[in-house]
């Protein structure tokens, strides 16, 4: 997300409102490329650290 707001300098609205396809597209035409899809275990760690539902952090 460092390249949203940083580089692309996108609100958080506009991020959130980006598709994958949408968001790679934007980071291509800056020359840059995006890594691998995080892992199942990746994945749960970050839903562990930003919870949809703040009061709910088992990442269910």
């Amino acid at each position: 997300m460092g390249a949203a707001f940083g580089l692309l300098r996108l609100a958080p609205a506009a991020f959130w409102a980006m598709t994958p396809i949408e968001f790679n597209a934007a980071l291509q035409a800056l020359g840059l490329r995006r890594g691998s899809a995080p892992g199942r275990d990746e994945l749960h760690r970050l839903m562990r650290l930003f919870p949809d539902n703040p009061e709910k952090t088992d990442g269910r």
